[in-house]
């Protein structure tokens, strides 16, 4: 009756040391993946699984496709193709408008400055 109480035991605790040594670590890599998948935009430079390396050109989220630029020629993959994103675009951020530079009053009483050249260097 012990033997077969240890077996099914030690069965347990294999499966238990399976789950947290493989499953868990690719559940969580799943969701990595997910999540880099879900902030995907337009200008993001990614690798492909096939290790082709573009830059995001189109995103199509109900056909679950990328179109990708590899150097001028448009490829279209699946989502599920993008291994990893290398580098993220930069947010357009609002234009800004260009401020204006407070002049100075000009006051009548000071001379106004010149600037005065050495004579003496271009000689």
């Amino acid at each position: 009756m012990n033997s077969s109480i240890y077996s099914i035991f030690m069965v347990l605790v294999l499966f238990a040391v399976m789950y947290f040594l493989m499953i868990r670590p690719q559940q969580k890599r799943d969701k990595q993946h997910r999540e880099q998948l879900s902030k995907l935009q337009v200008g993001d430079k990614v690798v492909t699984i096939g290790r082709l390396h573009g830059v995001v050109d189109e995103i199509h989220t109900a056909e679950k496709t990328v179109t990708l630029d590899c150097d001028g020629i448009f490829l279209t993959f699946d989502m599920n193709a993008i291994a990893t994103v290398k580098e993220r675009s930069v947010a357009p951020t609002e234009p800004t408008t260009p401020t204006e530079e407070k002049s100075e009053p000009v006051d009548s009483d000071k001379p106004a400055t010149e600037d005065k050249t050495d004579d003496s260097e271009t000689k």
